[in-house]
Order: structure tokens, then C-alpha cells, then sequence
């Protein structure tokens, strides 16, 4: 399989990718994170900022990982899930 971005292809490749965004509890913020790509954290002042900021960091994440000769990691946007876990905890 030719990398992405090699030089023996001219051909793009469509990743999608699942974040979570997250908002500060004073709204002053939206937090992202990319589960397929654990080193990103970023950030926006709105949720269409985050998901701008998300967009950029997944591409130099992917450009990164490509000049070094590292795996870049499939498509999860389809697959990913979300759940909701309840626990319990004794009163304080």
C-alpha cells in the first residue's frame, strides 16, 4: 500500500475521523479530542471554531506521522461510539 502523500501517488486520500467536543462548564470554550489520534487537544471558542481547530491539528497530526514513516490510523468516524456509563458512589 503506497503511503499517503508519497510521491508515487498523485491520488488524495478521505479519512474521517470521530471527535468528541466537550463544552466548558462556563461556555467560555470547546474542548476536542480525536480518539484514533491521542495526541490531539485542542480547542475552540465555538463548536464550528472546535471542529475548524480539530480539522487543522488532524492534518498536521497525519503530515507528521506521514514524514516520519508512522501508521496513520484508519477512518473510525463510522465505527466510533459514544456511551454514556452510570456509577454510583457512596454519599460524602
Amino acid at each position: 500500500m503506497t503511503p499517503l502523500g508519497s510521491k508515487e501517488s498523485d491520488q488524495m486520500a478521505e479519512l474521517r475521523y470521530a471527535v468528541l467536543i466537550e463544552p466548558e462548564p462556563d461556555g467560555s470554550a470547546y474542548n476536542v479530542i480525536v480518539p484514533a489520534l491521542p495526541e490531539i487537544a485542542t480547542f475552540g471558542t465555538t463548536p464550528e471554531n472546535a471542529l475548524e481547530m480539530a480539522r487543522d491539528a488532524i492534518t498536521l497530526s497525519l503530515e507528521h506521522r506521514l514524514e516520519r514513516g508512522l501508521e496513520i490510523p484508519p477512518s473510525d468516524a463510522d465505527s466510533a461510539r459514544l456511551e454514556r456509563v452510570t456509577v454510583n458512589l457512596p454519599a460524602a
